[in-house]
């Protein structure tokens, strides 16, 4: 079973919902479809579900934070004091003059840390849920001789304002939980966290 990485929706309340589950081979040619949608529908406002995203694919994360920032840093990996990648944003921000929320979890991980690292570090965005996983390092896996391996972590992932994500994870502007007994009443706090600043925007 295919499922597709992004997902939209357009809310009653002409609030544009994209969710991104994963950041895979199909996420980035969908996101520009899901783009081009919000761009025409012209909503109120944006909501950004990175909520369980274990990551994926940088260069993904790096042109999805780029329809919102429209210059400077989108996240730095850095191999030491003096040695660092700096990936500078791309694209035309077709999304920076929309209210934003980025809803995020303890499961939101790597790629996904990065977007809403930068998202928030800019004030592109209000991060609304619970801190993420905080999985921000590069690993090389290095073959031995007796045929084992190990993995050598050799760079860390830094968000604009230069926090280590590895260590720190992403902390919401507003914390909301999603207790067991919400996900069996079917509600969703966050969500509805989200809605209430848009509409109030």
């Amino acid at each position: 079973i295919l499922v597709k990485s992004v997902r939209t929706e357009t809310r009653e309340d002409k609030i544009f919902v994209i969710t991104v589950t994963n950041f895979n081979d199909d996420t980035a040619g969908l996101f520009k479809k899901a783009v081009q949608s919000a761009v025409e529908k012209s909503p109120k406002g944006l909501i950004l579900d990175l909520r369980n995203n274990p990551g994926g694919y940088l260069e993904t994360a790096i042109d999805l934070a780029s329809e919102w920032v429209d210059q400077g840093v989108i996240v730095t990996e850095q191999f030491s004091p003096e040695k660092k990648n700096e990936y500078l944003n791309r694209g035309r921000a077709r999304l920076k003059d929309f209210p934003t929320v980025v809803l995020v979890n303890q499961g939101s991980a790597s790629a996904s840390e990065i977007v809403a690292g930068a998202l928030k570090d800019y004030k592109k965005a209000v991060i609304v849920g619970k801190k993420t996983f905080g999985k921000g390092s590069v690993q090389t896996l290095e073959e031995l001789e007796d045929s084992s391996s190990v993995k050598i972590t050799v760079a860390k992932w830094l968000t604009p304002q230069g926090l280590n994500i590895n260590e720190q994870g992403i902390m919401p502007d507003i914390e909301v939980d999603l207790t067991p007994e919400d996900y069996e009443k079917d509600l969703d706090p966050q969500m509805a966290k989200a809605v209430e600043i848009l509409n109030k925007k």
